[in-house]
């Protein structure tokens, strides 16, 4: 006999379900919220894709990773796709990780003048 399960609980599970990755992806308190880095950068890699597009740029030396935001949000925001290109000097504040990684969490990209809030 198959058994139901009453709707509060099925509701509760697919409700705690949905949030468990989102939980586990974004682990923000990694970088340090109390460090402001501005890059004026030239693009040398450009992901645009989910969970989050991202960035590549050479910076005081070293490779830095760039996440930006989820591409729904930058193309809601103005930042389609075709506005980021390898080569484009771009201004990009954030958070730099905590652990001197070269990773950075953007909080806002200015590309040809236009500047992009990303959270």
């Amino acid at each position: 006999m198959h058994r139901r399960l009453p709707l509060r609980r099925l509701a509760l599970l697919a409700a705690l379900s949905a949030t468990l990755p989102a939980q586990a992806h974004h682990g923000w308190s990694s970088y340090d919220a109390e460090r402001i880095v501005t890059m004026d950068v030239p693009l040398q890699a450009v992901h645009y894709r989910n969970p989050h597009a991202d960035v590549e740029v050479d910076y005081q030396g070293r490779r830095w990773h760039i996440v930006l935001a989820p591409i729904s949000r930058m193309q809601a925001r103005g930042l389609p796709e075709d506005s980021l290109k390898v080569g484009k000097t771009v201004r990009i504040v954030g958070y730099p990780k905590s652990d001197g990684t070269p990773e950075l969490r953007a909080e806002r990209i200015t590309v040809d003048g236009k500047t992009v809030e990303l959270r």
